[in-house]
């Protein structure tokens, strides 16, 4: 496939950040900018059964694989056209069982590879950036990461040694450090995980914390739109992670995980930052700075060990960590805190896990609103709570509570996926059936 671009875009070099894409022509706010369908790509483990391997269309009565009988499909040609990737893992899910254990990341890296080797054109998804160019920045990248790596490496010889022809061990470092930096989540409409993939004309866009387009799934096909008007020679810009967190923090995990400091208008002027910390008014005292701070870091602190926790305790152990935390900070800080907005999603989680409908909906209740505040227009994690809550409200037979929640998700989801998504027709008919 000759290199044709994208209609209505153009990679050019971008001040200060490198490659780029910039528009050649105007976008209005839920305008597809362009879709890109995954170079490669892998359903998560935990989703068989409820999705079918190959297109990722949800479904009940899916067809599982003859053989391993794990991977299930929509009909035959699903199947087929699977095969050449589930090849790689059928047999070897057989011989080693429950020892089969591979992580995602592996996985995809094995079909990666395969890819290369039966693909030597360029691909649809490649039309503005190639496999090879995607950033590795193995220059950068500390112990622990040289770590992860190696082990990756060493799971990937183990899990499919059998099927592949390995490139060279320099090759197999950059090509991990390529898929880490570049790979993407594709989520369903509540942001629950469907399983990785690697989109390159997706990754050439440059991140900011005010993003002008939203990428969104179909399947396995990335769907790029504007969120803000776009005009001609304006840089198009994604965000590259959860947009809730303060100015720090976010250049934080940028720094961690891409490797870049971000200038954008949103870290230069961190003119959210104030909302996103309130602290609780009306105490008796408030609080000196050093208390703030020290609080801060406890949040921090709590947070990373409620994610390592989730490994290994029970829910009600998680949901006592979440009720604890926010009441020590809810001593400081104000329940439209983004660290306490960060527990109480945690903690509306493992309600939903626990079948505890009401302590869900008592927390998603309180999210909802500030979430709203914190968020970008058009934000996925605001249309997702909405969702949540409507489907909650209409589980616990509050059928117009319901309706008015679905109703505010869609208003986000026909500009961020589309009105003709197949997930908009799902929401249209659950509203349906409460009239």
């Amino acid at each position: 496939m000759k290199t044709e671009g994208i209609e209505g875009t153009e990679r050019f070099l971008s001040p200060g950040k490198g490659r780029g894409l910039k528009a050649t022509k105007q976008f209005k706010v839920g305008d597809l900018v362009f879709a890109c369908p995954a170079y490669a790509y892998v359903l998560t483990v935990n989703e068989r059964g409820g999705h079918c391997e190959y297109c990722f269309t949800r479904k009940e009565g899916l067809s599982k694989c003859g053989k391993c009988k794990q991977a299930y499909y929509c009909n035959v040609e699903c199947q087929r056209g699977d095969w050449p990737m589930h090849k790689l893992e059928c047999s070897a899910m057989c011989s080693y069982g429950e020892n089969w254990c591979p992580s995602e990341t592996v996985r995809l890296v094995a079909r990666i590879i395969l890819k290369q080797k039966s693909q030597t054109e360029r691909t649809p998804s490649e039309r503005v950036l190639t496999l090879r160019e995607l950033e590795a920045h193995l220059d950068k990248m500390d112990d622990e990461k040289n770590e992860m790596n190696d082990t990756d490496i060493a799971a990937l010889h183990h899990f499919y040694s059998r099927h592949l022809d390995f490139p060279d061990n320099a090759a197999l470092t950059e090509l991990f450090a390529q898929v880490n930096c570049n790979g993407f989540t594709i989520e369903d409409e509540e942001l629950s995980h469907l399983g990785s993939a690697v989109f390159q004309d997706v990754a050439l866009m440059n991140h900011s914390c005010s993003p002008n387009v939203i990428v969104t799934y179909k399947g396995t096909v990335a769907e790029v739109r504007a969120v803000q008007e776009i005009n001609p020679e304006d840089e198009i810009f994604n965000s590259y992670i959860d947009l809730l967190y303060p100015t720090e923090d976010r250049i934080e995990r940028l720094k961690d995980s891409y490797f870049f400091t971000c200038d954008c208008k949103e870290c230069t002027s961190k003119s959210k930052d104030k909302a996103k910390m309130e602290i609780r008014q009306k105490l008796s005292t408030p609080p000196e700075d050093e208390e703030i701070t020290q609080m801060v870091m406890y949040a921090r602190n709590v947070i990373e060990e409620f994610r390592r926790a989730k490994h290994y305790k029970t829910p009600s152990e998680l949901l006592e960590i979440c009720e604890l935390s926010l009441e020590k900070m809810g001593s400081i800080f104000a329940e439209t805190n983004v660290y306490m907005l960060h527990m109480m999603y945690q903690a509306m989680g493992v309600c939903l896990y626990m079948q505890d409908w009401d302590g869900a909906m008592k927390y998603g209740e309180k999210i909802v609103q500030p979430y709203s505040v914190h968020y970008p227009p058009y934000s996925l994690n605001v249309a997702s709570m909405y969702l949540k809550l409507g489907r909650l409200y209409l589980g616990l037979e509050r059928s117009t509570q319901g309706v008015k929640a679905l109703k505010k998700a869609l208003a986000i989801m026909d500009i961020a996926h589309g009105k003709d998504h197949p997930y908009i027709a799902e929401i249209k008919k659950e509203i349906e059936d409460q009239t």
